[in-house]
C-alpha cells in the first residue's frame, strides 16, 4: 500500500516544491497538500488540495483520519523577520501547530513526523565557524525561540512516546521558483532577481556578512533523503545541523557579476543585519553525513548559473 503523506504549508517556499517532488516521487493521487488559502494555484490545481489553518487541531486530525495519512511533513511557520513584527503570532502557528501533530503522532493516528528546524536556534553565544551538532543554543529572534523550544519537545515526544519525529536544522534556503517569505537570508534569493530585472540591487546586509545556504534542490533532497532512512540509524531527534555552502552577499554579488559584468550592488543593512550576526558563518554536519550519508550537490557557481538560467526565462 503506498504511503500517505500531509504536507502543511504546502504553499510556502519549501512545501511548494517539495510536494512537487513527493507527488514525482510517490504519485500525486497520495500526497495532499493544504494551506490556509488558495493563493498558489499551481498546487491547488495539481493534486489534492485541502485549506488547513495549521493551528486547528480538528481540521489537521480530519483530514489525517479521512486520507489514511501515515506521514505528516508540518511546513508552515512565520520565520524570522516576519516573527519579530509578529512575536505573538510567531509563537502561536509555530508551536501550536508543532503541538497538534506530535499529539496525533502520539495518539496512533499518523506514524512519521517531518518538521523543520532553522540556524535560528543558534544565538550570538554559539562559535560562529563550523558549529557543532551539540552546541550552546541562546536565540534572540521569535522565530528562533520557537523553534529551539520545538527541537526539545519532539526529542520529548520521541523518547517518551515513541513518536518517529525527524528534523533539520535549515541553513537560507536558495529558489528561483519560489519567491522568499520573510526571513533573513532572503537577499540572497532577491539579488538574482533584481539582477537580472533592473541590473541592480540594494543589499539589507552588510558585505561580509557570512551565512550558511543551500540551494532548495539540495535542501528537498535533504529532507526526503531524511524522512527514507531507516530509523534505527539516527540518533539525532531533536534536529540535524545541515550544510552546504557559506558565502557573504560580496561573494554572491561577485559571482553574479562575473556572469553579469553591469550588475552594481549598494548596502544599506537593517534590523535584519543584527538577526544575522547573532547566527553561525558556517555549520559543522558531520553528523547527518554520518548517520544518513548527507551529501550536497550545489556549490555558490553552480547555483548562479542555476539561478540566472531560469530567471532569465521567466523575465526575459
Amino acid at each position: 500500500m503506498s504511503s500517505k503523506i500531509l504536507i502543511i504549508g504546502a504553499g510556502g517556499q519549501i512545501g511548494s516544491e517539495l510536494t512537487t517532488k513527493l507527488r514525482e516521487a510517490h504519485g500525486t493521487e497520495n500526497i495532499i497538500a493544504s494551506d490556509i488559502n488558495t493563493r498558489n494555484l499551481d498546487l491547488v490545481n495539481s493534486g489534492p488540495f485541502e485549506i488547513i489553518d495549521a493551528k486547528n487541531f480538528n481540521a489537521i486530525k480530519d483530514c489525517c483520519k479521512h486520507y489514511n495519512i501515515d506521514t505528516v511533513y508540518l511546513m508552515a511557520a512565520l520565520l524570522s523577520a516576519t516573527g519579530e513584527k509578529y512575536p505573538m503570532e510567531a509563537w502561536d502557528l509555530n508551536m501550536n501547530s508543532l503541538f497538534h501533530v506530535l499529539n496525533i503522532a502520539k495518539g496512533g493516528t499518523i506514524q512519521k513526523v517531518y518538521w523543520p528546524s532553522s540556524i535560528a536556534v543558534f544565538g550570538p553565544t554559539t562559535p560562529r565557524d563550523h558549529t557543532p551538532q551539540h552546541t550552546t543554543c541562546e536565540p534572540t529572534t521569535v522565530y528562533g525561540i520557537t523553534k529551539q523550544v520545538g527541537e526539545r519537545w519532539c526529542e520529548y515526544y520521541h523518547k517518551k512516546y515513541g513518536v518517529d519525529v525527524r528534523s533539520l536544522r535549515y541553513p537560507g534556503i536558495i529558489s528561483h521558483k519560489t519567491m522568499p517569505g520573510g526571513g533573513t537570508t532572503d537577499y540572497a534569493v532577491e539579488i538574482y532577481h533584481e539582477a537580472i530585472k533592473n541590473g541592480k540591487y540594494e543589499c539589507f546586509l552588510s558585505e561580509n556578512t557570512s551565512l550558511p545556504m543551500m540551494f532548495m534542490d539540495d535542501a528537498i533532497k535533504a529532507t526526503i533523503d531524511l524522512m527514507q532512512a531507516p530509523a534505527e540509524g539516527l540518533t539525532i531527534r531533536s534536529s540535524y545541523n545541515l550544510s552546504a555552502i557559506s558565502f557573504t552577499p560580496k561573494d554572491i554579488y561577485e559571482s553574479i557579476k562575473s556572469r553579469i559584468p553591469e550588475f552594481k550592488i549598494t548596502y544599506q543593512p537593517d534590523f535584519r543585519q543584527t538577526i544575522a550576526d547573532s547566527w553561525p558563518s558556517s555549520i559543522d554536519d558531520s553528523v547527518a553525513r554520518q548517520d544518513w550519508k548527507w551529501q550536497h550537490s550545489f556549490d555558490l557557481d553552480t547555483m548562479t548559473d542555476t539561478m540566472l538560467s531560469e530567471l532569465k526565462k521567466k523575465y526575459l
